[in-house]
């Protein structure tokens, strides 16, 4: 069925509200936000901070470095989410902090102001709770639930928390009008999505300039890592990749093009495509139409898997990359179907251990499985509806992954969690 005019506005601001700047790792990120916009509401630095957070927040916020700190985990973002958070900037939210706002939340985190816990009995997850006190007992509270900028009510009910995005009937989408809005609207209309080039590869080039987490994208580029994997655009695919994943997962204060909440997922669908077609020759409006393409995919298949879940996000976002990948080596929507199912096949079974410097690892496991899926595709091969979790219907493999990583996987969910926070 053709894409509607409908279908067309809704799809461009689907992707205008999912692909957003951030700076630093989105989940201790967003539970800045949350203090940021409470304590705004209270009107001074709180005395005391009280957070509940949904296990998969706390998963993802334990191990990442936050920007302008040498520090990692929530209690450094929470007390500069107090001190010098601006809620304006949503994912941005720290920005604008000083060396004096970091030398300020550091005595601030000494002086046990904070609380930080699970949030029990809710299904959501992704879900903040922020109450701050002032010195006279006055108080001020601010929710964050089913997406990482959604504000909802104060009295908001936890237990039916919904995210509009994840939970809708999402058949009104389908990787056929995914591919037939990328390949055909208007160029001016989908080149906003440019900006997530400068933005990533910004980040990219930063990890270069100094030593960021495992320093796996910098390794990579040295002799020795030419000499084992060549000097091809296969490894300058990767390469890049891990360098603006090692520059985020480390805290390096830089902004880079988040997808569907997600710096890592921004970068991964974002930086492989544009190696690729810069080193292919591809011209700039193929380029355009290619991240649109990539970035639009993640988007489609995270409308059912949801903001956050037991299937480590770069298995979304390296899917996109292949498509745009695959596009870019001329093929048509056979091909970008081929492509996709390829990658469910191979990565379907990646588990989420929460946001850390290691993430770089599995981002460059996602794209090298891009790129190897976008060639067995170019060439006519694709994993058949006899072989796993692939059906002959493209948009019904998508939903078989997404049903694993959505449903089936929670138990996962729980024991990673369950061994992250009880390891000595």
């Amino acid at each position: 069925m053709a894409m509607t005019k409908e279908d067309q506005e809704r799809i461009l601001n689907l992707v205008k509200s999912e692909v957003a700047p951030a700076v630093g790792c989105t989940e201790p990120i967003a539970v800045a936000l949350c203090v940021s916009k409470a304590t705004e509401k209270l009107g001074t630095i709180p005395e005391k901070i009280d957070i509940l957070l949904s296990a998969n927040i706390l998963k993802n916020a334990m191990g990442v470095g936050i920007p302008h700190t040498d520090m990692i985990g929530l209690p450094i973002a929470v007390a500069l989410g107090a001190i010098a958070g601006k809620s304006v900037y949503e994912l941005e939210v720290l920005k604008d902090v000083t060396d004096d706002d970091v030398a300020q939340a550091k005595e601030y985190i000494k002086s046990d102001h904070i609380s930080i816990k699970l949030k029990n009995d809710i299904t959501e997850k992704l879900y903040i709770e922020t109450l701050v006190t002032n010195k006279e007992g006055h108080t001020a509270k601010a929710i964050i639930c089913g997406g990482h900028t959604r504000f909802v009510a104060d009295d908001f009910d936890a237990t039916a928390c919904n995210n509009d995005s994840d939970t809708d009937d999402d058949s009104w989408l389908s990787l056929k009008k995914v591919y037939d809005f990328a390949t055909t609207m208007p160029l001016e209309a989908i080149s906003f999505i440019n900006e997530a080039r400068t933005l990533n590869e910004n980040a990219a080039n930063e990890a270069l300039k100094g030593k960021y987490g495992h320093e796996l994208g910098k390794t990579l580029s040295r002799p020795l890592g030419k000499g084992i994997m060549g000097d091809s655009i296969f490894s300058h695919i990767i390469s890049a990749t891990a360098c603006a994943c090692d520059a985020r997962m480390a805290g390096a204060m830089i902004p880079v093009m988040s997808n569907s909440g997600s710096g890592n997922q921004g970068i991964c669908a974002t930086i492989p495509v544009v190696k690729f077609a810069e080193e292919n020759h591809n011209t700039e409006e193929e380029l355009t139409r290619a991240l649109m393409l990539s970035h639009l995919t993640a988007i489609y298949i995270k409308q059912s898997l949801g903001k956050l879940s037991a299937l480590c996000g770069c298995v979304v976002a390296s899917t996109g990359s292949s498509v745009g990948i695959t596009y870019l080596m001329g093929g048509d929507y056979n091909k970008i179907c081929s492509a996709v199912k390829n990658m469910i096949a191979n990565l379907s079974g990646m588990i989420c251990d929460g946001a850390k410097p290691s993430c770089t690892l599995k981002l460059a496991s996602g794209v090298s499985t891009a790129v190897l899926s976008a060639i067995l595709a170019t060439n006519g091969e694709c994993v058949s509806s006899v072989e796993g979790i692939i059906d002959n219907d493209v948009d019904k493999s998508i939903h078989n992954l997404t049903k694993i990583g959505k449903y089936a996987m929670d138990e996962t969910d729980r024991k990673v969690l369950e061994i992250m926070t009880t390891k000595c």
